[in-house]
Formats: C-alpha cells, structure tokens, sequence
C-alpha cells in the first residue's frame, strides 16, 4: 500500500463568516476525517466578530491535531491571507478549505492517494447545498474535467477546478509564482499559471465537498465589480499566452456578459455555461 504523505490544511477566516459555519468546516475537515490532517493553519483576515474570536478559541481549545493562527492585524484579501497561511505550512503538501464549507468524510483519503502517485494539483466535484428546516437541501452537482488534457483545454473557458476543494504541493504553487490579487479570482487565476507551468493535475469525480450557496449567492456574481474582475483575468490570460486573441474575445462576450444579466437568468445560466456543470441532485436532503 502507498504510504501517503502528512499535509497541512489552510483555511482563511474573515467578518464576513460565520462561527457555527466555521466549527462546522473545522470538524468535517479534520475531526470526521478518515485521513486527518497534520496540523491546519487557520489565518484570520484582519479583524472578526466576537462569535468568530469565541469560536477560534474553542477550535484552539479542542482541536485534536496541532493548530497554528495566524493573525492579519486588517483585512487584506483572499490572494494575501493564503499567502501568509502558506508561509506557516509545515508539510509540502496542503489542502484547501473555506471556513462555510463542509468536507466529506473520506475526502483526504481519496486526494492524498492521487498525490502520492505523483500529481501536484488535485480537486473534485462538489455538491451545492443550503440550509433548510428539514436539513441540507442538496442541489447541483458540479464535476470538472477529470483527464489532465481535458483540464487544460477545458481552462481556456472555465475554471477547471472547484477551488474549495483542491490539494496540491507548495512547490507547484511557488513555480507558478503563488496566490497573486485579482479581484475574487484569485484561484482561477493561479490554476492558469499552474497549468501553463505543467502542473501534473487531475480532479477526482466524486463530489468530496458539499459548497454553501446563500441566498445572495448569484447575485454576488454579478455587477459592475465582477465585470472589471473579468476583464482583468481575461486580459492576463491573453498577455500570457493562456487564451489567444480569438478565446479573449469569446471569453469577453460570453463571461462578461453573464456578469450583467439578471438574477434569475445568471442562476440559470452559471449552471451550464460559466460553471460547466454535468449532473444535477436538485431536490435532495441530507436530513442532517
């Protein structure tokens, strides 16, 4: 049997989240795994609310592998408080995690194996889910691309990863010159460097996070704001050579355009065109 390395796990914290969500994450990623991490590194992202400080000291207090908080005097964003984290990983190999998010139990156990047979970048599907008074409330399945080639040529349009779920290596990262500011897409825009750097990459089928969406989910993908993101990405892209002149154009039209429709017509469209999603679960509940 493959002997699968120790890893870190990073979880960024910041206001905006919440503490119950918060313990939640931390035990689905840690205490229910069947593969535990080495030790997590939780970075918090300038100052939090009182329930998050309590909450940060009950997983201080209770964690059953060592845990490390590193605290950012203010907010700095996502691409600032990942890089800090990084720094503080102890173990070359390291696992993402939102702080809303929940992990299946036998994520590790599945991601590790695929990174001790070489690959360096590896995600899987997810399942959307939100709350409700019966329980979870499960929604759509999204599953990217799970051939390396396939993952490359799937980049060019959307992203290839579901960024709360992948692992992968410091060294992958730092080739690709680590997390840098994009405006929230900050993920999408190190997987391109790290694919054109020939990351060894792959994702897992199985849906091995379940992904809160609120209620403002796709509102929040949407607006002015986004749009500027967009146009900011799809520029580096070209300029690096990502995407040629014809995909900007295309990637423009079609992904920036997504960016100011309504609502209900985003929602609809995420799902099938920016997203890319293959296989719907709407309608089920966990019960939980």
């Amino acid at each position: 049997m493959t002997s699968l390395p120790s890893f870190s796990l990073l979880m960024p914290v910041y206001n905006g989240d919440s503490a119950p969500f918060l313990l939640r994450a931390f035990r689905s990623s840690v205490i229910d795994q069947s593969l535990r991490p080495s030790e997590v590194v939780l970075v918090q992202d300038g100052p939090v609310s009182a329930p998050l400080v309590s909450a940060i000291a009950e997983l201080d207090r209770t964690t059953p592998v060592p845990l490390k908080i590193v605290i950012l005097p203010e907010n700095r964003g996502l691409s600032e408080a990942l890089t800090a984290g990084l720094a503080e990983c102890s173990f070359e190999v390291v696992a993402r995690m939102d702080a809303d998010d929940i992990s299946e139990p036998h994520r590790f156990s599945v991601q590790l194996e695929l990174i001790a047979q070489g690959y360096e970048l590896v995600g899987s599907g997810l399942n959307e889910f939100t709350e409700t008074e019966d329980g979870e409330r499960l929604g759509v399945r999204r599953v990217p691309p799970t051939e390396p080639d396939d993952i490359r040529q799937y980049a060019r349009f959307h992203d290839p990863f579901n960024h709360p779920t992948v692992v992968y290596t410091k060294a992958a990262v730092a080739r690709a010159g680590g997390y840098q500011p994009l405006g929230m897409m900050e993920d999408y825009w190190l997987f391109a460097r790290m694919l054109a750097s020939d990351v060894r990459a792959v994702n897992s089928p199985d849906a091995l996070v379940r992904y809160r969406v609120s209620s403002g989910a796709y509102k929040r993908r949407g607006g002015f704001k986004l749009l500027r993101s967009e146009w900011m990405l799809q520029r580096a892209f070209m300029k690096t050579g990502f995407t040629t002149r014809a995909q900007f154009l295309r990637n423009i039209v079609v992904r920036g355009g997504y960016r100011l429709v309504p609502e209900p017509v985003r929602r609809r469209a995420y799902r099938t065109m920016i997203a890319g999603e293959r296989s719907v679960a709407d309608g089920a509940s966990t019960g939980s």
